[in-house]
């Protein structure tokens, strides 16, 4: 069992000015990011509050206990769920006590970028406590994205099993070229259909195939059936549960307040982006905001503007903070945040918040962290929680300093 670490770090934002991608300070200064045009809400969220202070204090909860940590989610009784990318479901109390590995786990194919990823909680945990696992599938011919349903049993010491398990969707065609570019973010709408991000493996040209579900962002009933109202059923040699074409690599996924659909992904060399989901061709990869990377000549890629037909992403970034997961802020405990989403970065070594109103969305701040950050959560009394990206790596409560 790994107790709760001592040592307690304050960190606070730092500047506000634009810097270049090669200044050493740019993680902890808000460049403010590119904002795209948008088509305004049909249900516009209220007028905003006050941005509020980006001074956090760092406490670490665990030590360096966590192996290469995916994702996080609080449950009922307010311990944690925590995947680990080499198979393994971790159960967290919030004094730092780690358990041993949950059983019933899936194998799962633990190379480059795959693993174990996502887990969230059923929308009706509570009475059924189910559980939903997207992860890297092993395969002959590669390894491919998986979404799980399994029952989660709690023991009395601490440790927990998984039950009745069962594959609800597995990505198409099986086996990719490259375990990259995963996706496997998972959330549910308001009704309770399930949502799932699905990248395109480095596989670019397939986002753009509705013939496949690289690239792409799936709806199904949570029985593993495709809703009737999907906007490829019925159509010829189209994957019915396809929502969303023309993604990279989706990292975040979030139903906001307002009932829409947020998404973050990854872009290429620049253009990471923030989007509102519909069921519509996000472009990828024949436009981006970003380039192509070096190797490949940098030029850049069109821009979304060249092409209406296309979605513009509310807000991209260059310099990249390559987004992981996010959230919507809804607590009262961070003052002036409610309502702003905030993603973990990655290579950017940051908390970003990025308010939404109305017809845009825009960076308003950026909370420097001691190193990359996966995955965020919100806990019940309003903190935030993040898992560090790296081998050895630690779970972090952050509060307001």
């Amino acid at each position: 069992m790994a107790g709760a670490c001592a040592s307690v770090t304050a960190l606070a934002l730092v500047g506000t000015g634009s810097l270049r991608a090669d200044d050493p300070r740019h993680i902890v200064v808000v460049p403010g990011g590119r904002v795209a045009p948008a088509a305004a809400p049909s249900k516009p969220l209220p007028a905003a509050a006050p941005v509020g202070s980006n001074a956090v204090t760092i406490t670490p909860v665990t030590g360096y206990v966590l192996e290469n940590p995916w994702a996080l989610v609080f449950l009922p009784d307010g311990r944690l769920l925590v995947t680990e990318r080499p198979g393994r479901l971790r159960i967290v109390t919030q004094a730092g006590q780690v358990s041993a590995a949950v059983a019933g786990v899936p194998a799962v194919s633990f190379k480059s970028q795959g693993g174990l990823l996502d887990v969230a909680l059923d929308p009706d945990f509570v009475t059924n406590r189910h559980i939903w696992l997207s992860y890297a599938e092993p395969g002959s011919s590669g390894a491919s994205l998986a979404v799980m349903r399994a029952t989660l049993t709690l023991a009395a010491d601490g440790n927990g099993r998984l039950d009745d398990q069962q594959v609800i969707w597995r990505q198409m065609p099986r086996g990719a070229a490259t375990e990259a570019h995963f996706g496997g973010r998972i959330a549910f709408s308001p009704d309770g259909k399930l949502f799932v991000t699905a990248g395109e493996h480095q596989q670019e040209a397939m986002a753009q195939s509705l013939a496949n579900t690289f690239g792409k962002i799936i709806r199904l009933n949570r029985d593993g059936s495709v809703p009737a109202d999907n906007p490829y059923v019925g159509r010829r040699k189209a994957m019915p549960e396809i929502w969303s074409i023309g993604h990279r690599n989706p990292y975040g996924l979030v139903f906001g307040l307002n009932g829409r659909l947020y998404e973050s992904e990854m872009g290429p060399a620049g253009g990471d982006e923030f989007n509102l989901i519909r069921a519509r061709n996000f472009g990828w990869p024949l436009m981006s905001e970003g380039d192509r990377y070096s190797s490949e000549g940098g030029a850049p890629y069109p821009r979304h503007s060249t092409d209406p037909s296309k979605i513009a992403p509310l807000l991209s970034w260059t310099p990249v903070i390559a987004p992981g997961g996010m959230i919507q802020y809804t607590g009262r405990l961070f003052r002036g945040w409610n309502r702003d989403f905030v993603l973990a970065g990655l290579a950017s070594k940051a908390l970003i918040r990025v308010r939404v109103t109305q017809t845009r969305a825009t960076e308003i701040g950026r909370v420097a962290m001691p190193a990359r950050i996966r995955e965020v959560e919100q806990a019940p009394d309003g903190s935030l929680w993040v898992v560090e990206d790296q081998r050895k790596a630690r779970l972090i409560r952050v509060t307001p300093g």
